[in-house]
């Protein structure tokens, strides 16, 4: 893959447009909960773009998009150097990607996981189930050379509505089998029961910037 600096100065905008996102998330998923737990959304959203950064750097990026190895995962361009500019840039842009599907589950177990458990699931997923998946439809995207198990298969992702929201999701849906329903979600009869978010307004601001970064992610894919 060839970059010029037009290239490069695109992909960075778009990165920062996919990270307003996760203000987006934050403010969305803060503003649906109670007001007590708030602060424990919002520590989530904040704990998955730091740890997501780290180890998406550390093994993730290698894994999904280095040499492969029978198609499975990759097995280089680990620890990305920050002077390989144009790299560097698709770096960014793809771990705001792996921080996106990880804040999905942040929403899916709102109120009900505590900051250590949360980590963990967000270092599987980082380390493991999104860039193995990620590898399998995208990784031949830096290396044509690469064929990956999907993408030889034919299948085709343009802006991640499988590899970044349907991973998270699933994801989410596995940890939400295990934990269940929130506390006072259900009466001793089985009848939900409503649980009102505590700030409506931060949550249309929420979704407001969802939709501006949702620009920045279309657009960089």
């Amino acid at each position: 893959m060839i970059f010029q600096t037009k290239d490069i100065f695109f992909l960075i905008t778009c990165s920062f447009l996919v990270m307003f996102m996760q203000a987006g998330f934050l403010m969305l998923e803060s503003g649906l909960v109670r007001a007590k737990n708030s602060i424990n959304v919002a520590a989530k959203n904040l704990l998955d773009l730091i740890l997501v950064f780290l180890v998406f750097w550390l093994v993730g990026f290698g894994l999904m998009f280095g040499d492969s190895l029978e198609g499975v995962a990759g097995s280089s361009l680990f620890m990305v150097d920050k002077h390989e500019v144009p790299l560097a840039a698709f770096f960014i842009l793809q771990a705001m990607f792996c921080a996106t599907a990880t804040t999905i589950i942040s929403g899916a177990i709102s109120e009900r996981a505590k900051l250590s458990a949360y980590a963990l699931m967000v270092l599987l997923v980082t380390v493991l189930i999104y860039p193995l998946f990620g590898h399998w439809a995208w990784g031949g995207l830096l290396n044509t050379e690469n064929e990956p198990w999907l993408a030889s298969l034919g299948f085709m992702d343009f802006a991640g509505s499988t590899v970044v929201h349907s991973t998270g999701a699933w994801a989410a849906l596995a940890v939400i089998a295990v934990v269940g329903a929130r506390k006072g979600r259900f009466d001793e009869d089985g009848n939900p029961q409503r649980i009102q978010g505590h700030n409506a307004v931060l949550a249309t601001a929420g979704c407001l910037i969802l939709w501006i970064g949702w620009v920045g992610f279309n657009g960089g894919s």
